[in-house]
């Protein structure tokens, strides 16, 4: 299959890469959101959120505020579509509490994503 993106990391020549291979940056932290593609047929820079399947098109920022205010009900779950985790979090007060400061953590780390695995926006 041909290559068809440039990824513009600095100190680095931009390696050619298929899209395939930018969710797997993405998901190693190679890349970020944020991070500058070219598409190779047409010459286009996107944001590398922008390409459908890279990243969530749920936002970092709205996740942890979720968490933060309204994670002892799980809403911060149900956002990123853990349904199953949210109704849990949500019946047991978010765990007495510890599941909440964790979540919390993971989401400020970045640790977390959505429900197909993709790293947050």
């Amino acid at each position: 299959m041909a290559k068809q993106w440039s990824v513009s990391i600095p100190g680095m020549a931009d390696p050619e890469v298929e899209t395939a291979d930018l969710m797997r940056m993405a998901l190693a932290k190679q890349i970020k959101s944020d991070t500058l593609v070219k598409e190779l047929a047409t010459g286009s820079m996107f944001q590398a959120k922008q390409i459908p399947g890279v990243y969530s098109d749920k936002e970092y920022v709205t996740t942890l505020l979720l968490s933060f205010f309204l994670g002892s009900l799980g809403v911060d779950r149900f956002y990123t579509g853990h349904t199953g985790i949210g109704v849990a979090k949500l019946l047991t007060a978010g765990g007495c509490g510890i599941w909440i400061i964790i979540d919390f953590i993971n989401y400020a780390v970045r640790n977390l994503g959505d429900s197909q695995g993709r790293p947050l926006s």
